[in-house]
This record gives structure tokens, C-alpha cells and sequence, in this order.
């Protein structure tokens, strides 16, 4: 019985409420009340004009500082790979010896050597070897950062989207408040409600508004980020092309067993500690050349005039020689063994590095699979059972209240639950595209793949 009153109670109220709105629509001090309407979506999004997340990481690899510091690297590596395939430079000695400032004018001599030192037991490729190593090292490096980045974007982006969300959701919602507003107006200058229930109302609406003023504010925030990732300078405009309803990560995998076997392949980590041990090994085999005795090659030519005293007079003897000879350092106490220990543990540390990092993505990727299950499950019953109904509570509550049959406290209790679903419906929505990222860069794959 309560159903067909309030069923005919809805049906005589449309005429009527339709009646005031219109009215109160042509009262400029129910406008002046209420204040202009809010436009701020438009400075956010744009369908047209909005920059797309692949625009904003395709910007960020080429332009961010902390990449190309990264790329930098690369070619100190590569530099240092020049210096290796370098060999030793030779040594020339001169000396000259001399007998006038010891009593014996005539006698000298002068010597010219020649000394080389000599790459033995494979140490110049061991070094090119190490900073071959190193190269590869340091490029994975790089896309470890860059993975890196685009999780950073990534998260911004979805605070964005979830900031642009709640924006829209409050923007609606001060748009019915406002008609209700000037729908009360009338009633209170007719005598119909009390000011108190306007005053509520109006409370009700500045409370929306602040919380306009906090989302916007997240928004500019994650844009500003935006910014600083695409290099956009600050007083330039940045708009969303997408909404958080429909933004999707392409090319995700349907089950946990295929997104482990493509995260296992293509994980910088995984990359970059077999590439630790690669290179550790290179270094190791390098320091064990070094701990052999190191050779170098000499020859040295000296010419020589040495006075004879004789009754007959002063005689000089000259003399010409060449010596050849190699000198061999002999590693008696010093064998690199301090060097050699630690090559050793770098090698177990890469390998253990390497053994929890497949730990990590498998934990990641399977976690990423179960929050978009629940975020999934959460926005299935959020659209299908509770904001429909949430809904027409309000639209049923508004009606009946321009009845008079109900107290505005009763409409804006109603539409604080409203607003709590919507507040629900973009945690979830936040959710899920947070999820679908992190399994993104769980995958270790990127936007071209």
C-alpha cells in the first residue's frame, strides 16, 4: 500500500516540480544565491585535444633527466671498453754517465734502453672482455630505469584519472544540488518551507564544493607530474584524453600461468642480475691473469770511453754494447687474493640476486591477477546493485520532498549515500587500471610491444 501511495505521490509531484524548476531557473536571486555553474571538467579532458598515456612515456623515455644520466652510463662503458683494447705504452731510458767530477775527465758513458711491457696469459681480452661486460650491463640498466619510469607514470596517471573521476561525480552532483536549491528558494519565499531547510541545503552545497576544491587539487597535482614526465613546461595546459570508465592496458594476458612464463622472459631484473654475474665472472678471470707474473721485454744500447794513464801518453778505450732481457715480476706475496675473494662473492650475490628477483615477479604478477579479480568483482556489484539504486532513492526522495512529504535532511542523508557509492565506484575503478599497470610492469613489457 506504502508502494502505490508513494508511486502516485511520484506521479503528481512531476508536473508540479517541473512547474518551480522552470520558475526558479528565471529567479536571478535564487541565481545569486547558488552561485555560476562549475565548467573546471573542460580544463582536464579533452577527447580531441587530451594527450594520450602512450604520448606522455613516449616523451618521458626520450626527455627525462634521470634516463639520460642512465644513457650516460652506457657511454661511460663504452669508453672505458676503448681503453681496455688499448696496450702498454713502451718506456725509453737515456743516461749518460760521466767521470769529469771525480777526478777522471776522459771516462763516460752513454746508454739508450728500450723497455716494453707484454700482454701475457690473455689479460688485454680479459679486459675487453670485463668492459664488453660491462656495456651490456649498463644498457640493461637503462631499461630497468625505464620500467621504472613508466611505473612512476603510470601511477600518476591513475591518480589523475581517479582525481578527474570524483571531480565529474561532485560536478553532477552541484548541478542537481543547485536546482534543488532554487527549487527551495521559491518555496521559501511562498511560505511553503521554513529558511532553515534552505540553509541546509546551501551548507550541503558549499560542503560539495570544498570537496571540489580538494579533488581539483589532487588533479592539478597528478598533472603537474604528468608534466614533469613529458616535458611540458608548467603554465602550458595538459588535458586527459580518457576517463578512468575506459581507460585500459592493451595486450594482458587472461591467466596467471602465461603472465609468469612472459614476466620471466622479459624482466629487466632477471637481465640485469645475470649480466651482474656475467660480469663478475669477467672480472674474476681478469684478476686471475693479473695474479701472474707480469713480463716485460727490454733492450738497451751503450756506448762507452774509458781513459788509460801510459808514460807515452793518454789512451781511451771505446766500447759498444747491446743487452736484451726480459723481467719477470715474480707474485710472491701479493697474488690478489683479497680481489679474488670478492669476485667470487659478487658471483654468489648475482646469483642469489637473480634467484629472489624470479621470486619477486612471480609474487607481483600473481598479485596483480587477484586485486583486478576483486576490483572486477567490486564494480560488478557497485553498477549493477548499488548506484542504480542509490539512484532512483534519490530521484524517488526528490520528488516526494517537493511533496512536501518529506525534510531535505532526509534528501541530502540520501544523497550523501550517493556519493559514497560514487566515492566506492572510483576506488574500485582506481583499483583495477592500478592493478592492470602494476601487471603491466610486473610483465616487464612496454606500450610498442
Amino acid at each position: 500500500m506504502f508502494r502505490i501511495l508513494l508511486i502516485f505521490l511520484i506521479s503528481v509531484s512531476a508536473v508540479y516540480a517541473q512547474d518551480s524548476f522552470v520558475a526558479a531557473r528565471n529567479d536571478k536571486n535564487v541565481t545569486d544565491l547558488v552561485g555560476p555553474a562549475t565548467r573546471s571538467i573542460v580544463n582536464y579532458y579533452s577527447q580531441t585535444d587530451g594527450i594520450a598515456l602512450a604520448e606522455i612515456v613516449r616523451r618521458a623515455l626520450e626527455n627525462y633527466g634521470d634516463l639520460k644520466i642512465a644513457r650516460l652510463e652506457v657511454d661511460k662503458a663504452k669508453a672505458r671498453l676503448t681503453q681496455a683494447r688499448l696496450r702498454s705504452n713502451p718506456t725509453v731510458e737515456i743516461e749518460q754517465k760521466s767521470g769529469r767530477f771525480v777526478g777522471s775527465p776522459g771516462d763516460g758513458e752513454l746508454s739508450v734502453g728500450f723497455s716494453l711491457p707484454i700482454d701475457v696469459y690473455g689479460q688485454r681480452g680479459r679486459r675487453i672482455d670485463l668492459a664488453q661486460a660491462d656495456i651490456i650491463l649498463r644498457d640493461a640498466e637503462v631499461t630497468a630505469r625505464t620500467r621504472q619510469l613508466v611505473n612512476q607514470i603510470f601511477g600518476s596517471y591513475s591518480e589523475a584519472l581517479a582525481a578527474l573521476r570524483e571531480l565529474q561525480v561532485l560536478e553532477e552532483l552541484l548541478g542537481l544540488d543547485t536546482q534543488t536549491v532554487r527549487f527551495v528558494q521559491i518555496r521559501v519565499n511562498e511560505g511553503e518551507s521554513p529558511p532553515l531547510e534552505l540553509n541546509l541545503l546551501q551548507t550541503e552545497v558549499e560542503r560539495l564544493r570544498a570537496r571540489q576544491s580538494l579533488a581539483e587539487g589532487r588533479l592539478q597535482a597528478a598533472i603537474s607530474k604528468l608534466k614533469l614526465f613529458a616535458g611540458v613546461p608548467y603554465e602550458e595546459p595538459l588535458r586527459l584524453r580518457e576517463e578512468i570508465t575506459t581507460a585500459q592496458l592493451p595486450r594482458l594476458p587472461s591467466t596467471v600461468e602465461t603472465g609468469l612464463i612472459v614476466a620471466l622472459a622479459t624482466r629487466p631484473e632477471i637481465r640485469v642480475a645475470e649480466l651482474e654475474e656475467r660480469l663478475a665472472s669477467a672480472g674474476l678471470r681478469l684478476i686471475r691473469s693479473q695474479s701472474k707474473p707480469d713480463v716485460t721485454a727490454y733492450t738497451r744500447y751503450t756506448r762507452g770511453r774509458v781513459g788509460i794513464d801510459d808514460p807515452r801518453g793518454e789512451f781511451f778505450q771505446r766500447d759498444r754494447s747491446v743487452t736484451f732481457g726480459v723481467a719477470i715480476g715474480i707474485p710472491i706475496f701479493n697474488k690478489n687474493q683479497g680481489a679474488k675473494a670478492e669476485a667470487e662473492i659478487a658471483i654468489r650475490q648475482a646469483q642469489e640476486r637473480r634467484l629472489f628477483a624470479k621470486q619477486v615477479i612471480r609474487s607481483e604478477v600473481v598479485i596483480a591477477f587477484q586485486r583486478i579479480e576483486a576490483a572486477q568483482r567490486a564494480l560488478s556489484r557497485l553498477e549493477t546493485a548499488v548506484l542504480p539504486r542509490s539512484r532512483q532513492n534519490i530521484q524517488a526522495i526528490r520528488q516526494v520532498y517537493q511533496l512536501g512529504e518529506l525534510k531535505i535532511t532526509d534528501l541530502i542523508a540520501e544523497q550523501r549515500r550517493l556519493l559514497d557509492a560514487n566515492r566506492d565506484l572510483t576506488e574500485a575503478l582506481t583499483e583495477r587500471y592500478r592493478a592492470q599497470a602494476d601487471l603491466f610492469i610486473a610483465l616487464g613489457i612496454t606500450l610498442e610491444n
